[in-house]
């Protein structure tokens, strides 16, 4: 029985460098250690596996054989090396994120492409509003969107950029009265919220630095950014939402921004996970797969 695979590579270097000096400059150790582990080697066959003499060594014939079989084990050992740092450095297994409403589009349209790419990987992802608790609810990375960015010591953070609010709404709705000239004729207004379970306000500040707080009770609140474009397009009302989600109907004259001097507070999108000590390669890449996808919905 083979008590040290360190043997198998003392012996087998020794053959193949034609010596027990060549064999040990190979390996990077002392002559003597490998002359003496070779023979220990020998003494616990209880074969001869080596001629020496002056002029080197040779092979005996069941030393061949012995030879035969230590290299093929040897291969073997390294290829399975070689497939357990594969398989710890490949994305795979499952990984649960969760995604606040109306940034899941950022990340739908690359995420086939990313699972391809990874086909061991798995991704579950949940879309809420609701502040998730990653210890306990068992999710891996967290999408998050706040004035200010998650200090919670049990947590890492990664900054992705600024999430910009702007207030919107159709050129037909705003034709129909007069536009707001300040943020106090809100009020006057049906309003489209984003938090249905939240404060009926809005905290807007203008391009000087301005902070209003706007009361209101709301026509439509609900967390789907989709419903509320939706809303806006059909003359509803007056919606505060995501820059990013409003780029194209900006473009295409869809909806036209309200008081275009002020805007919402600023969210900081970041994403939220645990310590970076001990990763395994698949959270590692969702997490560059997320940053990448969301830089599209914010500004730096």
């Amino acid at each position: 029985m083979l008590r040290d695979f360190n043997d198998l590579q003392f012996f087998i270097a020794v053959v193949q460098n034609r010596g027990f000096s060549s064999g040990a400059r190979a390996l990077g150790v002392p002559k003597s250690r490998v002359s003496r582990r070779v023979a220990l080697f020998e003494e616990r066959l209880g074969v001869r596996l080596l001629d020496r003499s002056a002029r080197g060594v040779s092979l005996t014939e069941i030393g061949r054989q012995v030879f035969e079989h230590a290299r093929a084990a040897l291969v073997e050992a390294e290829a399975a090396e070689e497939a357990a740092l594969r398989m710890q450095s490949e994305p795979r297994g499952l990984v649960r994120i969760s995604c606040p409403l109306g940034l899941q589009a950022a990340i739908a349209v690359p995420l086939p492409a990313f699972l391809a790419t990874h086909p061991r990987l798995r991704v579950h992802c949940f879309v809420t509003n609701r502040r998730v608790d990653l210890i306990h609810e068992g999710i891996d990375i967290a999408v998050r969107v706040r004035e200010r960015l998650d200090t919670d010591g049990d947590l890492q953070m990664k900054r992705i950029g600024v999430s910009s609010r702007i207030l919107v709404a159709s050129p037909a709705f705003l034709a129909k009265r007069e536009a707001p000239s300040t943020p106090a004729d809100l009020v006057d207004f049906p309003i489209l919220h984003q938090d249905p379970e939240g404060a009926s306000a809005w905290r807007l500040t203008s391009e000087g630095g301005e902070t209003q707080t706007v009361a209101f009770e709301s026509r439509l609140a609900t967390g789907s950014i989709d419903i509320l474009i939706a809303a806006a397009r059909k003359d509803v009302g007056i919606a505060m939402l995501p820059a990013s989600n409003c780029r194209e109907d900006l473009a295409s004259g869809a909806l036209a921004r309200v008081l275009p001097d002020w805007s919402g507070i600023d969210g900081i999108l970041h994403l939220v996970f645990a310590s970076r000590r001990g990763m395994l390669p698949g959270v590692r890449a969702v997490i560059d797969f997320l940053a990448a996808a969301l830089k599209s919905s914010a500004s730096e």
